[in-house]
């Protein structure tokens, strides 16, 4: 009994992770767009064609993802590098959730 609430505590705790993931990715943008309009306003407008909110996602990746430097730490602001932060590991804990529970699920049978 306590494999099956182990189980599903790690597939909560994925889910809770990848939303996670995506709301501090909401929240980074929306930190970005009031306390860096200039900053924003690179990733917000491509150099060519129209603005979409796809093309502004990938954008966004884009800039998260890349090495060197951070964009949190270009900014100096502590709200957005909390949020950089747990965009950084939610990814990674929710697959390791989700992984742990395909294990205990793949031991059961």
């Amino acid at each position: 009994m306590t494999l099956v609430a182990l189980y599903l505590a790690l597939l909560l705790g994925g889910v809770a992770c990848f939303v996670l993931y995506y709301l501090a990715q909401y929240r980074i943008a929306r930190l970005l767009r009031d306390r860096h309009p200039q900053q924003w306003k690179i990733i917000a407008e491509p150099e060519q064609g129209q603005a979409s909110a796809l093309r502004t996602w990938v954008r966004l990746q884009q800039v998260l993802r890349t090495a060197q430097p951070r964009l949190p730490e270009l900014l100096q602001d502590a709200a957005i590098t909390r949020w950089y932060r747990v965009w950084r590991v939610g990814l990674w804990l929710a697959w390791l959730c989700w992984f742990a529970a395909l294990f205990l699920q793949w031991r059961a049978r």
